[in-house]
């Protein structure tokens, strides 16, 4: 939390139409990240469903990643 709320005090000092390009941009960054954490959690849960080891351990590596 004090890092965000660092990162929020020093955005106080950036040009407006800028900081709103750039909170725009973390926000859409930070839903993309989810959107392809959910379809890796899909992807894990289909591959237990199928019994598939393989597919679960690479998966499991992908999901590092987006985490």
């Amino acid at each position: 939390r004090f890092m965000e709320n660092n990162i929020l005090n020093e955005m106080d000092r950036v040009d407006p139409n800028l900081r709103d390009e750039i909170l725009a941009e973390l926000f859409l960054n930070k839903m993309m990240d989810n959107l392809k954490r959910s379809k890796v959690l899909e992807k894990i849960d289909q591959s237990l469903k199928n019994k598939d080891k393989e597919a679960f351990l690479r998966l499991t590596e992908e999901l590092k990643s987006v985490s």
